[in-house]
């Protein structure tokens, strides 16, 4: 599997939404830079994100991410139990997430496999994979509804990074047609 621009956009919003690394500012850049004449709404929320990084050692950033997702979090990263709560729903979800991954030789290795970095590196595999029934019901039905259940407990005028970091890539997925990306 090659990985095309699209996929590489998945990548690093992944990596973003994953426990911050030293290397995170740079992959901000990185995504700022790549967004901008793609999606200029997106990269203008994600702009708020880079310049709170800029603004934040390493570890406010770790805090930050700790508070925001993990520990009594503000927002869970995890789409089925945004979409069902902690039901047998979730479960179900999750068994369906862990099958498709199976298929295309994916693992979620030591996250559960509705966390949101998780599926976006599935969706991220390739534009196969990305343009197949299952990824884009993912995005639609999952994915989606999702960022907009975790976008609302911020409120509008959140101060969080991670708002807009979630918001860049809700924008992302509604604003960029999968046309538009694979052109590679």
């Amino acid at each position: 599997m090659s990985k095309d621009s699209t996929s590489l956009l998945f990548d690093s919003f992944a990596a973003l939404l994953e426990y911050p690394a030293s290397e995170m500012t740079e992959q901000a850049g990185r995504l700022l830079e790549q967004l901008t004449p793609l999606s200029p709404e997106s990269a203008e929320a994600l702009e708020k994100f880079v310049r709170k990084l800029d603004q934040l050692s390493l570890e406010k950033m770790r805090e930050l991410f700790t508070t925001t997702f993990d520990m009594q979090p503000v927002c869970y990263p995890y789409l089925g139990y945004q979409l069902f709560g902690e039901s047998y729903k979730r479960g179900a979800f999750m068994a369906q997430l862990n099958e498709a991954y199976h298929g295309v030789g994916y693992s979620a290795v030591q996250e559960l496999p509705d966390n949101l970095a998780v599926v976006l590196r599935f969706i991220g595999l390739d534009a196969t994979n990305r343009q197949d029934e299952f990824c884009q019901a993912l995005i639609n039905d999952g994915i989606m509804p999702a960022l907009e259940k975790m976008l609302k407990v911020f409120g509008e005028e959140s101060e969080n990074p991670y708002f807009g970091l979630l918001s860049a890539l809700q924008l992302f997925l509604v604003r960029t047609p999968e046309k538009e990306l694979s052109h590679d």
